[in-house]
């Protein structure tokens, strides 16, 4: 089924839009949520710290494949929205090879440079090698990875959020019954969990390309479209290379601050694991909806309809903010109840640091609602520049103030999680300030030839 974004009631048609985006992805969290569940109740707490240390690594891997499937992706509802199926046809084909062509090189990339990484990570002698073997077996999803989210972007473009939805929830039971097998029949340890996660990307990515190449013929392009085009190509650059740098800086920094993490020892850094787990299940829907508005400005922005855009965004904000109310709520009330689902009862010190993380990260969750929206929004006008450097204050702010104020013996570890809040607003400021002051030119250009 696809949503026509350009007619009909704005807010309904957002949401009904998103909701399979937003399902999509909180299943897709259970990749690496099962693998930290059954990891952290059945094989101990070091295990733990290696597997989640590990998802905040893969995290930023495929946020660089993601930003650039999302770079097109933002072309793609452009073309959809002008009716030029023949050219968003020739953009897809240009647009595989190429992110194909990065997700081959950085495989690779990560094969040949798993150590000096993990030395970079800082990454305690006592779960180095759990790390490493997880790592290294994960490693070989990434070619799946690349599939699922470059034809879920291409789906997405033209409307249709539920086709992704349905081969996650596939893969997420899949990846959740090989969990089980392989840790707690085989014995495999973490690298079994590893082995659930890889097999359950590829099932999802050669599903969906499967059925975008025979069910979505509109989408499939000749043997005349699949030709060399530099003008595209130019075009699909400017956009994709933008929104994947966006992307790869913003989990890059997360990445530097897991550095910090666990230079704090395993008990801060298993803490850290699983609040970051329940934090990407409390504001993941918040995110999905910011890149549904994205599709939405996107087409509209196509169809050059700024009043829907206008009304659009009014809507989408004030949804943004009643989501994150209701996640600080829930998260800062239910904090210790929610790490005990990953955390024995026994582990009294990650309980108590896991509580404090959650408490004030979660208290503010509206800081990075409104962020999405202003990423999703750039992107979709053609100013990826802009959630670029959006990016950049957020995570240079809260990398700069995380060793700064861990730093203070008197602040500690919390200072690196007053830093995450500390970002999201600033660089909500920054956006608020650059999109008023040059809406008008906004919401009435077009550049895309």
């Amino acid at each position: 089924m696809k949503h026509q974004l350009t007619q009909g009631p704005i807010t309904k048609t957002m949401l009904l839009f998103a909701l399979p985006m937003i399902a999509g992805n909180l299943l897709q969290q259970t990749y690496n949520v099962a693998d930290t569940l059954i990891v952290g109740r059945f094989l101990g707490a070091d295990a733990l710290a290696a597997v989640g240390s590990a998802y905040t690594l893969m995290t930023f891997l495929t946020s660089i494949l993601l930003g650039l499937s999302m770079g097109s992706g933002v072309l793609f509802s452009i073309c959809w929205g002008r009716k030029e199926l023949s050219r968003l046809r020739a953009c897809t084909a240009v647009s595989f090879w190429m992110i194909g062509a990065a997700a081959l090189v950085l495989n690779l990339a990560v094969f040949l440079g798993l150590d000096p990484i993990l030395r970079f990570l800082q990454v305690p002698d006592t779960i180095y090698q759990l790390m490493r073997g997880y790592l290294w077996v994960v490693f070989w999803g990434i070619g799946g990875t690349f599939l699922y989210n470059f034809c879920a972007c291409l789906l997405r473009a033209i409307g249709n959020s539920q086709t992704p939805l349905l081969f996650l929830a596939v893969s997420a039971a899949a990846n959740i019954a090989l969990d089980l097998l392989f840790v707690l029949v085989f014995h495999w340890g973490a690298n079994g969990a590893a082995a659930a996660t890889t097999l359950s990307q590829w099932a999802s990515g050669l599903g969906i390309l499967l059925y975008t190449l025979l069910r979505a013929p509109q989408l499939r392009p000749s043997r005349a479209e699949c030709r060399w085009d530099s003008g595209n190509a130019r075009e699909i650059l400017r956009l994709s290379s933008l929104t994947c740098l966006q992307q790869s800086v913003m989990n890059f920094g997360i990445l530097l601050v897991q550095g910090r993490v666990n230079s704090f020892g395993p008990a801060v850094m298993a803490a850290f694991a699983a609040g970051v787990k329940i934090d990407s299940f409390a504001y993941m829907p918040v995110q999905d909806f910011g890149n549904a508005f994205s599709t939405f400005i996107a087409q509209n922005h196509g169809a050059k309809q700024a009043e829907r855009i206008k009304k659009g965004m009014r809507s989408a904000v004030l949804c943004a903010l009643a989501f994150c109310a209701l996640a600080s709520l829930l998260v800062c009330l239910f904090a210790r109840p929610l790490l005990l689902l990953f955390v024995a009862p026994q582990e009294t010190e990650i309980l108590a640091i896991g509580v404090r993380y959650l408490r004030i990260e979660g208290f503010l969750y509206g800081g990075i609602g409104l962020l999405f929206l202003f990423y999703g929004l750039f992107r979709a006008l053609e100013r990826p520049g802009v959630s670029l450097l959006l990016t950049i204050i957020s995570l240079g702010t809260r990398v700069a103030l995380a060793y700064a104020l861990s730093a203070v013996p008197a602040v500690g570890v919390d200072g690196i999680w007053l830093s995450v809040p500390i970002g999201w607003l600033l660089a909500d400021a920054v956006g608020g300030i650059l999109f008023w002051r040059g809406r008008g030119k906004l919401l009435q250009s077009g550049t895309v030839q």
